[in-house]
């Protein structure tokens, strides 16, 4: 199949994220990458992809999978378009706690920052979105119903998940993401329209896109008010940990209502879909033309030569 051949509208299964100065793009076989470097010019690097056949035809347990794979996938080249941007670029001298760290890990530097990044990462998540509302909500425990507990619970993390995108999208570097965000989700819908990808096809599309991660998250937010509110409130901690069990089934079940609101268009898919294309008014930033021809260059590599592989 040629990439500009125009065809029938259809909902595809290509997802991408944005990159820093870039984006990447998810196909049925192959994942690639379009950076754009110091010098002008788009770095593009394509790599197969081996998904597992069998957990993605299961229901519920595919959505923990691909997540998983997405975030791994996700985060190296996140971390790879970093490097590609500032290629040539005049860095700072080192500090000596820097030439220590260069000294005692050499070329696995890299890594061991990366690796520790993530932890930490995910460390402060779990406190800002699991422990703390649990902790703030558990001291009126006795005072309240444990359901309006759990219903407040639920508001203040969405409260400051809403909070945290407002506040990181007035940064300058985090704007411009977000206009990497915005051309990814155009150029999706303009390969899902049967238009040729050009700048002008992809400029006239929407930036709002009901498969959006963004809107995967406040899903997964959401579907924790009511699956959470069976856990007991005892003791902050074992709350915690309780529902860090619990999470691989609420990512699940948002993984499927994903899919649902991905593939058909209905009274309940609109539903679905209506918060977080909401919310991507601040995840998601009109793209320069650039940054669209970033995201055509992503998007290519990873269109199946056969027609019909990669349909939602």
């Amino acid at each position: 199949m040629s990439n500009n051949k125009e065809k029938k509208p259809f909902k595809t299964s290509i997802g991408g994220q944005a990159l820093i100065e870039g984006v990447m793009m998810r196909g049925p076989h192959k994942s690639a990458m379009a950076v754009r470097k110091p010098d002008g010019q788009l770095q593009v690097d394509v790599w197969e992809r081996k998904p597992s056949k069998i957990w993605n035809k299961i229901p519920l347990v595919r959505g923990c999978v691909n997540m998983v794979e997405s975030l791994v996938d996700g985060y190296r080249c996140l971390m790879k378009s970093a490097e590609i941007s500032t290629q040539g670029l005049e860095e700072e001298k080192p500090s000596k706690f820097e030439q220590w760290l260069e000294k005692k890990f050499g070329d696995k530097l890299t890594k061991v920052i990366a690796a520790i990044s993530a932890v930490v990462g995910f460390g402060i998540a779990i406190l800002l979105f699991m422990f703390l509302p649990a902790f703030l909500v558990g001291l009126l425990d006795g005072i309240l119903p444990h359901w309006s507990m759990s219903l407040i619970e639920g508001f203040i993390k969405i409260a400051l998940f809403i909070g945290y995108l407002a506040l990181v999208s007035l940064m300058p570097d985090m704007k411009r993401l977000f206009q990497y965000h915005g051309a990814e989700h155009k150029t999706i819908f303009c390969y899902e329209a049967g238009m040729e990808l050009t700048v002008e096809n992809v400029r006239k599309q929407s930036r709002f896109h009901p498969r959006c991660g963004t809107s995967f998250l406040l899903i997964v937010l959401v579907l924790g008010i009511l699956v959470f509110s069976v856990v007991t409130w005892s003791n902050p901690l074992i709350r915690t940990l309780l529902k860090l069990a619990m999470l691989p089934i609420v990512v699940g079940f948002a993984y499927e209502l994903i899919k649902l609101a991905g593939r058909y268009d209905n009274v309940f898919t609109r539903i679905i879909s209506f918060p977080g294309l909401k919310l991507q008014h601040l995840t998601t930033r009109e793209p320069e033309d650039g940054m669209i021809e970033a995201a055509i260059a992503s998007m290519k590599p990873v269109i199946p030569e056969q027609e019909g592989e990669d349909k939602w």
